[in-house]
């Protein structure tokens, strides 16, 4: 079953797999009653938006969902895709733009198409999961990779010194692969120090700035921009299921790398296409991105809020420096469960708990994604519960060797 699974009977339908119901909206329903949520990668409030609202409404009443029928390359194109596409290469300082139906698979299958099996991976250790698979893919046809450890630039110039006297007896390219903003702990990867090594070393690097991607940079086109280096990054991955609150994602680089790709990409040449409300609700949603600067800088009231009051408060925060907001406690499992259940029964607060082996053992991470759509009302309440709840946690009111159980 597996670490998480082993608790699958006690823990489904409320510490895994829970139902948020209502209108996607801080205040949302679980298990019958209203509570404060903060698990919803809603960063700009666009999921209720009422020009999105209604771009979607009116792209589905005339589309239907099934329109493209096909994959792109064979009978899944449309003008509307290319258009978006090309607002998204513009947006992010690209020469070209490619759609993807999905950001997981379509991330595995990007590295699957850049790395051929003479070439040579070096990737950052915290790398999303659609990362690591992408790299088992390369593995498997014989391809090699080296890791460094989380944003240590020392290791990464050592990997890169390691896959360049590979790469000179293989013939091949060396891909760096490393995120925008880490999804779990919020902290940047350090692009700016990445690309310097360019000076000494022939590398591509490719972005996976899924989080970073609406949120970070001046104009919110993503962390590449806000270290100033878009230039320099190769290949930027972005996806619509943050910011944009919405379905698929895209990838932007050279025109000539965005065409290899589109004949190469497996999950998008055998896939069906993006359909056309999708696409027409994601033109819609970049459009607010990108005029309505004032959603980014609601966001950012909120995080600095959110983020200042639980550091005054003496939480760790760890080393976070975007919307992503993780809040570190030492407990065990049956500890994390009892705390969450409290958190959730008591103070009608609902967040992400994170346990092992996601984070190391006797750690508990509280995952918070401040929204746009949150006020300040909302961050004031959840300060003065994390207080409590810590307070309970330390004074040991949450032990039990067992996980908390709903009968």
């Amino acid at each position: 079953m597996g670490p998480l699974g082993k608790y699958g009977k006690d823990a489904q339908g409320y510490f895994m797999f829970p139902k948020l119901e209502g209108e996607i909206h801080p205040h949302m329903t679980f298990r019958g009653k209203k509570v404060l949520t903060w698990s919803l990668n809603n960063y700009l409030g666009l999921a209720n938006h009422p020009e999105v609202r209604e771009a979607d409404a009116q792209a589905a009443k005339e589309w239907g969902l099934g329109y493209p029928m096909g994959a792109r390359m064979m009978s899944g194109h449309t003008s509307k895709h290319e258009e978006l596409e090309a607002a998204l290469a513009e947006f992010v300082g690209k020469e070209d733009a490619y759609l993807l139906n999905y950001g997981y698979q379509g991330m595995v299958s990007i590295i699957d198409s850049l790395a051929a099996r003479n070439d040579v991976i070096v990737y950052d250790s915290e790398c999303h999961a659609c990362i690591m698979d992408g790299i088992f893919l390369h593995k498997a046809k014989g391809g090699k990779s080296f890791v460094f450890p989380h944003n240590d630039m020392e290791r990464c110039e050592k990997m890169l010194n390691m896959a360049t006297k590979r790469v000179k007896e293989s013939g091949g390219g060396i891909l760096v692969i490393t995120e925008g903003v880490f999804g779990m702990a919020g902290d940047l990867g350090h692009l700016h120090k990445i690309v310097a090594l360019k000076e000494k070393y022939d590398f591509r690097i490719l972005v996976d700035d899924a989080h970073g991607f609406g949120t970070m940079g001046p104009t919110g086109a993503g962390v590449a921009e806000h270290y100033g280096v878009t230039d320099k990054i190769d290949i930027i991955f972005g996806t619509f299921a943050k910011s944009m609150a919405g379905i698929g994602a895209f990838v932007a680089s050279r025109e000539d790398v965005i065409q290899y790709l589109r004949y190469n990409m497996r999950s998008q040449i055998f896939a069906k296409s993006l359909p056309m409300p999708m696409v027409i609700g994601a033109m819609k949603r970049l459009e607010l991105l990108r005029t309505h600067p004032e959603l980014k800088e609601q966001l950012w009231t909120v995080v600095k809020a959110l983020q200042k009051g639980l550091r005054d408060a003496g939480f760790n925060l760890g080393n976070t420096e975007s919307p992503v907001t993780p809040v570190y406690l030492n407990g065990t499992v049956p500890e994390a469960t009892n705390l969450t259940m409290d958190l959730r029964e008591n103070y009608n607060i609902f967040c992400s708990i994170v346990v092992y082996p996601v984070i190391p053992k006797g750690q508990i991470m509280l995952r918070l994604i401040p929204t746009a759509a949150h006020t300040l009302e909302d961050v004031e309440f959840t300060i003065k519960a994390f207080s409590k709840i810590k307070e309970n946690l330390e004074a040991g009111k949450y032990q039990s060797d067992k996980i908390a159980s709903l009968s």
